[in-house]
């Protein structure tokens, strides 16, 4: 089954761009010129993957996305900004946002970003049809499932992105082991481009935000200064 997408972007141009590439690739598009109407769209019918323009009139993409998520509405977010400060990225990030574009931008790149957000999508959705794992990765408190993709600390389930939770369970999966945030875009995010590091620094604090007692001194995710990340030794 197609998958569906709500484009929300202001520039006549670059949103008929996006949409024909879009429906060239197999999915079926809505596409809406503002924030206001992009959360209609959504209230009407809930895509599969939204891709937001940070400078929109009326609700700006970042408030779309605050809006979204305090919905509950779990699906992958791709935001478009034609600003390059690590600040816009950084604030989208934290808002929700699973991934970004800054402008210009190849459609094959946007392309490869929405299929690698849809797959985690669809695995999530798997995942929770599936049986309960047999076999939990575990490090202390924390406990992950990985056919549920469920994560809980001290017996607390927490929610995650579909992004957030493939961090974690790479992480999970190599305790001990340093990860530079070149090597975890790599991996994780399946691409690695010179200027995308903050991506990895933004969702390593929303893991910490949820999994972590003290975000600040943190007991799970640790910092190796002057060389990347890590997952404690297991106990």
């Amino acid at each position: 089954m197609a998958s569906h997408i709500l484009v929300a972007e202001d520039q006549a141009d670059i949103r008929d761009l996006i949409v024909l590439n879009l429906q060239h690739a197999g999915h079926a598009v809505t596409a809406v010129a503002d924030g206001r109407a992009a959360l209609a769209s959504q209230s009407e019918r809930a895509s599969d993957l939204l891709i937001l323009d940070l400078m929109m009139p009326g609700l700006d993409g970042l408030e779309v996305c605050k809006a979204l998520r305090a919905q509950g509405r779990a699906a992958p977010i791709l935001m478009l900004t034609a600003k390059s400060t690590e600040l816009d990225r950084v604030l989208g990030l934290e808002l929700g946002a699973d991934d970004y574009l800054t402008k210009p931008f190849s459609m094959a790149e946007l392309l490869a970003r929405v299929k690698a957000l849809l797959r985690r999508a669809e695995l999530l959705r798997a995942a929770a049809a599936a049986p309960a794992a047999a076999q939990a990765v575990r490090n202390g408190e924390l406990e992950i499932l990985p056919v549920r993709r469920e994560v809980r600390v001290a017996g607390r389930a927490l929610e995650f992105t579909a992004l957030e939770f493939d961090l974690l369970l790479h992480f999970a999966n190599h305790p001990g082991r340093v990860f530079s945030r070149a090597q975890l875009l790599d991996a994780v995010w399946g691409y690695s481009h010179e200027g995308y590091e903050h991506t990895v620094t933004t969702h390593i604090n929303r893991l910490r935000a949820k999994v972590e007692a003290d975000p600040m001194s943190p007991r799970f995710i640790l910092t190796v200064r002057g060389a990347g990340y890590k997952m404690r030794d297991a106990p």
